[in-house]
């Protein structure tokens, strides 16, 4: 780590000095998956001797690498990176956990005269970490796992017109494929007997005071993004994708509802569950590759709604300008 916060030669005109970390300036960085967002919180956790926090819900878990593009041991060893690799696949982990963890972490790094830097994809982990935890009951067990084995007999539509009939204005609000919500929506329902019209809309909320978040969503054009988003599913197939599932297979990845359900490993355990012909693999790859194209719809869908985020088209910036352009903005204002 450099002891310097900035690198002089390469950003002569900017100087950063404690007083920011006084005053609790904190990076976010998201954006849809293959747009580069470690490679550039790498840059600039190095120039402004920062240290990183992943805000992806599923690289908590120990083993779950390939899949989830997790930073290398040499990365991590460059620049800390937090809240990676501290479950195992017995453990539960969800939003309050992550946020409860997410704040403290931040508060260390601050504590310490390094800046914060957020990054992931994972909307409602960071949506959370700037409004709070959401107002509904925690999960309960017993509950999601019988809605799970629902989506698996009957399909996420027909749980999405159960959602519709109980509370037909939230169904208004999500789409009729967001697992995440639909199930959600009925645990909720089904725990309190409200709808989830009933609980503060997450559009209403006001960021906490307690930190200043400088948040930024970058992306490519879904023209670009798609044929990146393929080709890194190639990659990571070439990695050993198919071997990291199934040692975690092994290991009890399907006892972990959150974890068996991530892209990629989810349609993997559906390929080991088939006769593993050329067809069944060709399907697995096409539907690994459409999960995510899909996953990175949602991404845009859900940062739209988000005020705080100003976004970068990578097509028209470069990675170079981006890193210039969040560093002015940083010591700017």
């Amino acid at each position: 780590m450099r002891d310097n916060l900035i690198d002089e030669q390469l950003y002569p005109s900017l100087q950063i000095s404690d007083s920011f970390c006084l005053q609790k300036r904190i990076i976010v960085i998201a954006g849809p998956t293959a747009t580069g967002k470690s490679s550039l919180s790498l840059k600039l956790a190095h120039l402004l001797n920062g240290e990183i926090i992943s805000a992806d819900s599923v690289q908590v878990y120990k083993g779950m690498d390939i899949g989830t593009a997790k930073p290398s041991l040499q990365e991590r060893l460059e620049v800390p990176h937090h809240l990676i690799d501290i479950c195992d696949l017995a453990d539960s982990f969800n939003v309050v956990k992550f946020y409860d963890m997410a704040l403290k972490t931040c508060r260390e790094i601050l504590s310490r005269g390094h800046i914060p830097i957020v990054v992931g994809g994972t909307g409602f982990y960071l949506h959370t970490l700037l409004y709070g935890p959401p107002k509904g009951p925690p999960s309960v067990p017993e509950i999601r796992k019988k809605l799970e084995q629902d989506i698996a007999k009957f399909g996420i539509e027909f749980l999405y017109e159960r959602v519709c009939a109980y509370d037909p204005e939230y169904g208004k609000t999500i789409n009729h494929r967001d697992r995440h919500k639909v199930v959600r929506a009925l645990e909720v329902i089904f725990i309190t007997g409200k709808k989830v019209s009933d609980f503060p809309n997450r559009r209403t909320l006001l960021p906490s005071h307690e930190f200043d978040f400088r948040c930024w969503f970058i992306f490519f054009p879904k023209e670009i993004l798609f044929p990146r988003i393929e080709m890194r599913c190639d990659q990571m197939l070439n990695q050993g994708f198919i071997q990291e599932v199934e040692q975690l297979d092994r290991m009890g990845l399907r006892g972990n509802l959150s974890a068996s359900q991530a892209i990629g490993y989810r349609q993997c355990l559906h390929f080991f569950d088939s006769l593993k012909s050329n067809e069944d693999w060709e399907h697995f790859v096409w539907e690994f590759k459409k999960a995510s194209r899909r996953y990175a719809k949602r991404q845009f869908t859900w940062f739209r709604q988000e005020s705080l985020f100003h976004w970068i088209n990578l097509h028209i910036y470069g990675y170079k300008e981006v890193v210039d352009i969040i560093l002015q903005d940083y010591v700017g204002r």
